[in-house]
C-alpha cells in the first residue's frame, strides 16, 4: 500500500518560491524510480503548503479554477517523495511515486507521449 510522506520545509525555503503575477509557480512531476516527467501543472502557495503537509500532490486548476488533488476522482494518485525548487525559485520539481495506471487525463501514463516528427 502506497502511503504519504510528508516533507518538512523551513519557512525560509517557502519564502524563495516566486508567483507569477496571477499567484502560480510551474510545477514539473517526475516519477521518482524512473525519471519519467508524468506532467507539468500549478500550484499557488496554499497548494504548495498542502503538498508538502499531506505528501499527496495538490495542484490549482487554472481550467476550474480550483484546488486539484491528484486522483481525488480518477484514483491515480500521486505520492510526495522528494521536493526541490530552482535556481530562481520559480519552477518546482517533485519526484513521485505514481499510482494506478498513469497521470495524464487521457489514461496515458504520462502527458507526454506525443512526439514532434514522429
Amino acid at each position: 500500500m502506497v502511503t504519504a510522506t510528508p516533507v518538512h520545509v523551513t519557512a525560509e525555503q517557502l519564502a524563495e518560491v516566486r508567483y507569477d503575477a496571477n499567484g502560480l509557480v510551474p510545477v514539473v512531476c517526475q516519477e521518482l524510480l524512473t525519471g519519467d516527467v508524468l506532467m507539468v501543472a500549478w500550484m499557488t502557495s496554499d497548494t504548495l503548503r498542502l503538498t508538502l503537509e499531506t505528501g499527496r500532490m495538490t495542484y490549482w486548476s487554472r481550467s476550474r479554477q480550483e484546488v486539484w488533488v491528484k486522483g481525488e476522482t480518477s484514483g491515480e494518485r500521486q505520492w510526495v517523495r522528494e521536493a526541490f525548487y530552482d535556481c530562481d525559485g520559480d519552477t518546482l520539481l517533485f519526484k513521485v511515486e505514481q499510482e494506478g495506471g498513469g497521470a495524464c487525463h487521457t489514461g496515458a501514463h504520462s502527458c507526454f507521449f506525443r512526439r514532434f516528427g514522429a
